[in-house]
């Protein structure tokens, strides 16, 4: 069976298999569409947080940033999974204690304000609109590869999907088919990285392949790995850093508090029957998210071998001459899985020097002999651009893995993008429908109208992140990490204050949200020309690209959440300190008792 029917097969049973949860749990109160009831097991809730939040970026992206960045892509894994311990052992018990359904609405009871609530609720739709473009653009790119449509009808189809499941069954239906989509992303994540780390080191754990030797070789793979990329005029695989320390350690830190400020992911805790049980869901949903975790180094480098190896396949032997007529292939006798690739656009060649083969090097190195080498050989540049989104996704094709495995990779990418796409569109619905319409503007909705609204508000949310995939804005190529950095810098320091610091007022809480999240979106803007003219040089309007220390756009989150804190905390100095009643509900929040069910009342 070909690749395309076999791809057709396992992506529609996966459909058919979230379609059908969808209709099995459908939502028929406002408790089941905002928390699923309140009564989700925590093994159930973890494997649920654990899809919920390993989006595309996770499975698609990460590899491929590690894979492109070599060590410095290490801080996608530290900032990631920090951010979620941060979130577990800080945040989520409190939050589950404190009993509302959404995260403004947490900050409005807890700063006595509906503008307090308002404000987190831009912040939060800000966030999560930015985060979605990454989940669409990948449903595009799964779907325009390997089901043969384009990346515009690849995401009807998504949309499609997630409104079959999320309208209907809000959270109680994305729940448990987040469930299904975590079964799905870790089988094709790990099934292709045994195979792949069977290949390349005869060890059948990927974690422990990739410190093992190469088949046939003394050599470790990623000591093999380090002398090709520097060959090629790289820098060495193992020690590379993007950029300077401090920026390395802010964008760590942007991503660790971003994680533990997005609301969709917050949210998930709500949905347990205790905050005993919150804390044990958070336990399992590590456990769950480790198992990707501790694979994707080893996926990312061995995707970088075997790139290597199938474009210049003599440098991988043992101290070949990695310049010359004989170490790059031909162009025409490219293998299939580049051709398929090329059609994405994702993968381009540039024969510029004209003579029929495909020259990859690191054109701006600074290593004067790789220059020499090159020149002498008459290559006149770096002819292959690699997209580092497909380096997972094409990963199976390059090692020539069977079909079932390829078609299974692509069931994965989908269902890691459509399942942090649901839980991101729950949460803009929920902070429309439950925190605008009935927190502020109709207080006397019935239950059976909030209910409503909620569909519509899910309805429209989907119509908007499909246009915004379909049309993304000029600052799309970093949109996962700047939606981590407004919610490091407006989210997470008010949910913080608002746990641990029971002097905070409303004035204070707000302040810090809107300075968090102006600067933050000024220096992004600045950085990218969107102004005024997209494209435009604006950079003089903060002095210069990355003029704060070196500090690039999308690390700017850390930045922007101590603006945040600090101008709280001055603004608190100078004004009215919380009524009596909110400070000893905040006290009571953090004693470690028990909770009662989830009401979406005050305890």
């Amino acid at each position: 069976m070909d690749l395309q029917t076999i791809t057709y097969i396992v992506v529609g049973l996966s459909f058919a298999l979230y379609i059908g949860i969808a209709i099995w749990a459908r939502a028929g109160s406002t408790s089941e569409f905002y928390v699923a009831g309140g009564g989700v097991h925590p093994i159930t809730n973890g494997m649920a947080t654990a899809a919920d939040w390993m989006s595309a970026a996770s499975f698609i992206s990460m590899a491929g940033l590690i894979s492109n960045m070599g060590y410095g892509g290490g801080l996608f894994l530290m900032g990631w999974t920090g951010g979620y311990v941060l979130l577990a052992m800080l945040l989520a018990p409190y939050l589950r204690k404190f009993g509302k359904f959404t995260v403004p609405q947490f900050i409005g009871d807890r700063f006595y304000s509906q503008s307090a609530r308002t404000v987190a609720v831009i912040c939060l739709l800000v966030a999560s609109l930015t985060y979605i473009i990454g989940q669409m653009t990948g449903v595009g790119v799964a779907f325009s590869r390997f089901l043969g449509v384009s990346s515009s009808n690849g995401i009807y189809i998504g949309m499609a999907i997630v409104f079959m499941y999320a309208v209907f069954g809000g959270m109680k239906g994305i729940t448990y088919t987040q469930v299904a989509q975590y079964v799905v992303l870790i089988l094709a994540y790990t099934v292709p990285a045994i195979f792949i780390s069977l290949q390349l080191t005869g060890n059948p754990i990927p974690q422990l392949g990739l410190g093992s030797d190469m088949v046939g070789t003394d050599v470790s793979l990623l000591s093999k790995l380090d002398q090709v990329v520097q060959d090629l005029g790289f820098d060495q695989y193992t020690t590379s850093l993007p950029g300077s320390k401090l920026n390395m350690f802010l964008y760590t830190m942007s991503l660790m508090i971003g994680t533990a400020g997005l609301p969709h992911v917050i949210m998930r805790f709500f949905t347990v029957p205790t905050v005993k049980d919150a804390r044990r869901s958070a336990g399992w949903a590590l456990v769950f998210i480790a198992i990707l975790y501790t694979v994707a180094p080893a996926v990312a480098a061995m995707a970088k071998m075997n790139l290597i190896r199938t474009i210049t396949p003599g440098i991988v032997m043992q101290n070949a001459n990695p310049y010359g007529q004989d170490v790059a292939i031909k162009y025409d006798e490219r293998p299939d899985w580049m051709k398929r690739w090329e059609t994405t656009g994702l993968l381009k060649f540039d024969d510029k020097n004209g003579d029929g083969r495909i020259q990859y090097y690191n054109e701006k190195t600074k290593n004067q002999e790789v220059t020499a080498k090159a020149e002498a050989a008459g290559w006149k540049g770096n002819e292959l651009t690699v997209n580092p989104d497909i380096m997972v996704m094409a990963n199976p094709e390059i090692a020539l893995l069977p079909n079932w495995v390829i078609a299974l990779v692509a069931a994965g990418g989908l269902a890691a993008a459509l399942s942090t796409a649901a839980g991101l569109l729950m949460a803009i619905s929920s902070a429309v429908s439950h925190d605008l319409i009935k927190g502020v503007f109709n207080p006397s909705i019935s239950e059976k109208g909030e209910l409503m609204a909620g569909k519509v508000s899910m309805a429209i949310a989907i119509v908007v992140a499909g246009w915004l995939g379909l049309n993304p804005p000029g600052f799309a190529a970093g949109t996962v990490a700047l939606a981590f950095g407004i919610a490091a810098s407006s989210l997470f320091p008010a949910i913080m204050m608002g746990i641990f610091s029971k002097k905070m007022n409303k004035e204070g809480a707000m302040a810090g949200m809107l300075a968090g999240l102006f600067i933050t979106l000024f220096y992004v803007f600045a950085h990218k020309g969107l102004f005024f003219i997209k494209g435009t040089d604006y950079t003089h309007l903060i002095g210069g690209p990355n003029s704060f220390f070196g500090v690039t756009p999308e690390a700017f989150g850390a930045v922007g959440a101590a603006v945040n804190f600090i101008v709280a905390f001055l603004v608190d100095k100078v004004t009215k300190e919380p009524p009596e009643h909110i400070q000893h509900m905040v006290e009571a929040v953090r004693v470690p008792r028990g909770s009662s069910a989830v009401t979406g009342g005050a305890h």
